[in-house]
């Protein structure tokens, strides 16, 4: 094959890294990880195994996605994406990220700047589904490529897809090469790709419809302003999932939140207050704001927390007026799924408490 859009040294680099190796490409079904499919196949490398972590928190159109990206690797002669999800035990009443968040009456570990709810239902379950499990609800022989590289006395490969812009170099800069099972590779900070350049890649190879949106869940804490306001506008229901989520951290059993420090109830403040004084104390699925207050200051619910259904076409003018470059650069920006995608999309587990009026 001859390369398009990468420079012979650059292929040269990458098959250095990775011919003769078992590969796993770690598939987020985001603009990055998908880029990274590009680029192996402009280098004319196949991985071993393509591996997508469900939490049952993505999007309808990660969902989507990932079904139309498999119809590509179909086509190529690729290995699909192999969906892995963590089972929990029966006991536990939960059978993901957002029940287990429900339940136990918290928010994702990222709102308090850890990374457990990743490590916990995305990198475990990829790893058990390689090393394999002796016993328990995720019970599982390990996995063929797995068994294959050791037996060679060999290293698992496995791809990770940060790109060079700013926020992704910070990401990576203090990640360690190997660990004690892997050694880690990032085509395409290799390669020199930013975000731009992997949108472009994916156009080129496999068309405009397969630049895919943000992958996180809808509950994200690391969700921006603009991406609430699309998340109001195009899935109504998710939003007011994820208060109601918000809302039972903030005022249940392991709230952080301190009625002395900030003179008020948590409940009080979102319902009358402008904003929250300045703290290092996690107010929210934001962080440094409640989705809940940001949602009624900013008219998107109405006085019972329900988003304002007939306020769609504002909603998206104001995500688009908001959104800037970096991450933003997706398929947000653009209709892309249509509406009986989405309704034959996986529905999530969300559970049906109502927000106190």
């Amino acid at each position: 094959m001859t390369p398009r859009l990468l420079t012979r040294q650059h292929v040269a680099a990458l098959r250095e890294r990775l011919d003769g190796r078992v590969v796993v490409l770690c598939f987020g079904a985001g603009v990055d990880s998908t880029a990274m499919l590009v680029i192996l196949r402009e280098a004319g490398i196949v991985p071993s195994l393509i591996l997508f972590a469900d939490t049952g928190g993505e999007k309808p159109e990660t969902l989507i996605h990932l079904a139309r990206v498999n119809v590509v690797l179909a086509q190529w002669g690729w290995p699909l994406v192999t969906v892995v999800r963590k089972v929990p035990l029966a006991s536990t009443g939960y059978s993901d990220l957002y029940g287990n968040c429900l339940k136990n009456e918290t928010l994702p570990s990222l709102a308090f700047g850890l990374k457990s709810c990743s490590l916990k239902w995305k990198v475990s379950p990829q790893d058990q589904y390689l090393k394999g499990v002796s016993k328990g609800p995720n019970k599982c022989p390990p996995h063929p490529a797995w068994m294959d590289a050791v037996s060679r006395n060999e290293r698992v490969v496995k791809l990770i897809g940060y790109d060079c812009g700013k926020a992704d170099i910070r990401r990576s800069k203090d990640l360690k090469p190997s660990d004690d099972d892997f050694d880690y590779v990032y085509p395409l900070q290799l390669v020199g790709w930013f975000r731009s350049d992997c949108v472009d890649g994916i156009t080129k190879v496999m068309g405009s419809d397969l630049v895919p949106i943000k992958s996180a869940c809808f509950f994200c804490p690391a969700s921006k302003q603009w991406e609430l306001y699309w998340l109001a506008a195009e899935h109504p229901d998710l939003l007011e999932a994820a208060l109601r989520l918000e809302w039972r951290a903030l005022t249940g059993r392991h709230s952080r939140f301190s009625e002395v420090e900030f003179g008020a109830a948590w409940e009080d403040m979102v319902r009358a207050a402008d904003s929250f004084p300045s703290t290092n104390t996690c107010v929210g699925l934001g962080r440094s704001f409640a989705w809940n207050q940001w949602a009624r200051v900013n008219g998107v619910v109405d006085a019972h927390f329900r988003v304002i259904r007939g306020n769609r076409a504002l909603f998206l003018s104001m995500a688009a007026s908001l959104r800037q470059s970096d991450n933003a650069l997706d398929a947000r920006g653009k209709a892309v799924v249509t509406l009986d995608q989405l309704r034959g999309a996986r529905s999530s587990n969300l559970g049906r408490e109502e927000v106190p009026a």
